[in-house]
């Protein structure tokens, strides 16, 4: 392991965001499309989700 938490967390967060990718390629291209598509208001909203529960989940 490496000696900065923060260096553990961008490896966790790479690790993530690779695998549906490299696992399921085809399904990740069709969910981006259509992620594409959304409102700027939607892309917000799911935004506001994610940073939310990153919070909770670090205060937890």
């Amino acid at each position: 392991m490496s000696r900065f938490p923060w260096q553990e967390s961008l490896a966790l967060l790479l690790i993530y965001e690779g695998l549906l990718p490299l696992l399921l390629p085809q399904q990740w291209r069709q969910t981006l499309l259509r992620v594409l598509q959304y409102r700027d208001g939607q892309l917000r909203f799911f935004g506001l989700l994610a940073v939310l529960a990153g919070v909770i989940l670090l205060w937890c």
